[in-house]
């Protein structure tokens, strides 16, 4: 079947749109690798390529051997351990509270949620020092807590959001069925509800993780002690020095972006199907 000359005129609008689009978003990625393998003396020689690429960054940052990286594995755990609380801490939250607003229907809750969206209307980085103002009160400067808990504060409302959209899809016949087969609401939640919710369930999972994995501004307010830092914030020491070493942060840059990536990735079928659930009825 031959194409029509609008179909080809759609497909080279699409084109001319997107390549220069795409460019665009992989041009930092290009100077990132091309920093990471460039020797220190030629990281900033102006050629497309290094002429003598080496791994020699990598090993540097893999073994510790720089004095901005002594801590490097550790603030690498941090990163991971904070991610992988607040991840696992707003997805119990959120979906419980989406199980009491969509199924339950609680009295006041989608005011609640509501309410929780609200908070959305005020910038992160606004609530950042009354954040800090509360964690000093309660004794959680420099302790990791004190991070997964305002990550989990900032997550939230957009999680139960997202659950409480997808919930509502699911046919109501279904917890109807359950309750006159005798469960009880823990039963529902637990047989029913979680198993038809795992797209969902792992899509504001990876969104919150991703999140507290990439969050700076709130790490370099509540933490500062070397050994409790994420590596995020720990990046910014290289920034510090009159003669910071690029080659060095790029590297150290390019091994830090890699799990988010991997795990993207991994689930990135569910982060579309699962963002998305509820966007548009039937």
């Amino acid at each position: 079947m031959k194409l029509s000359w609008r179909a080809v005129s759609k497909e080279a609008q699409l084109l001319l749109v997107g390549i220069p689009v795409l460019l665009w978003t992989l041009l930092p990625i290009y100077h990132l690798v091309l920093f990471a393998i460039s020797p220190r003396d030629k990281a900033t020689s102006g050629r497309l390529w290094p002429e003598d690429a080496t791994l020699q960054n990598f090993s540097t940052v893999l073994e510790q051997k720089h004095f901005y990286l002594n801590h490097f594995w550790v603030q690498l755990g941090n990163s991971l351990f904070i991610a992988l609380a607040t991840g696992v801490l707003t997805l119990v939250i959120a979906t419980c509270a989406a199980f009491a607003i969509s199924r339950l229907r609680v009295r006041g809750g989608r005011t609640v949620l509501n309410l929780a969206l609200f908070t959305y209307f005020i910038p992160a980085a606004f609530l950042a020092v009354p954040m800090y103002k509360t964690m000093a009160i309660y004794g959680l400067l420099n302790n990791h807590w004190s991070m997964i808990l305002a990550m989990v504060t900032i997550a939230s409302p957009y999680c139960i959001w997202v659950l409480k959209q997808a919930s509502d899809k699911l046919p109501y016949e279904l917890d109807e069925a359950a309750r006159m087969d005798g469960a009880s609401a823990l039963q529902l939640f637990r047989l029913v509800y979680v198993p038809l919710m795992v797209p969902s369930l792992v899509a504001v999972g990876t969104y919150s993780l991703l999140l507290a994995w990439n969050e700076y501004l709130y790490g370099f307010l509540l933490l500062s002690k070397e050994t409790t830092l994420p590596l995020s914030v720990a990046l910014g020491n290289f920034l510090a020095a009159d003669d910071s070493p690029w080659e060095l942060l790029m590297a150290t840059g390019l091994v830090y972006a890699l799990p988010p990536a991997a795990i993207y990735y991994a689930f990135k079928r569910y982060m579309v199907s699962g963002l998305t659930a509820g966007a548009v009825k039937s």
